[in-house]
């Protein structure tokens, strides 16, 4: 498991929004719901966690 999945995980059981840019578009506010076999489960879709960059934690909660 990498940091980032690390952070990720992390905000996804203390419920904090994320930012993150996937494939040269950037998303901002995505309420994480789940990881699983190396794919980010949110509100607006799934995204690739390889594929991830410039991955922040807000402190904002859902």
């Amino acid at each position: 498991m990498t940091i980032e999945q690390r952070f990720l995980q992390k905000a996804i059981e203390d419920k904090n929004y994320v930012s993150f840019s996937h494939e040269n578009k950037s998303y901002k506010k995505i309420k994480p719901l789940k990881i699983e076999e190396n794919i980010l489960h949110s509100d607006s879709g799934k995204f690739e966690l390889t594929k991830l960059s410039r991955v922040q934690i807000l402190r904002d909660r859902f």
